[in-house]
């Protein structure tokens, strides 16, 4: 006796069918729209350029102040020990 139409069809969508109209992805890939920027994005992406930059030059600063303490205390002790 063959199985009745409701139960087949329960068994082929069970089976893993590609069947799309019964499917739901959590994740949807849409293309971006370049008419409407995502200002707050940019926002982001622009803030933390600038933050790196700002922290880049400060860091350099410290760097520079380090070197020429340095420097100063290496001739100091070359004065005064006599050594070139």
């Amino acid at each position: 006796m063959a199985p009745p139409l409701g139960l087949a069809k329960q068994l082929f969508l069970a089976s893993g069918s590609p069947s799309h109209t019964l499917t739901r992805s959590a994740f949807i890939a849409r293309k971006p729209d370049y008419t409407k920027p995502n200002w707050k994005r940019i926002g982001l992406a622009c803030g933390t350029t600038a933050a790196l930059w700002f922290l880049l030059f400060k860091q350099h600063d410290k760097d520079v102040m380090e070197y020429e303490r340095r420097r100063e205390e290496k001739e100091k002790h070359d004065a005064s020990t006599g050594c070139s």
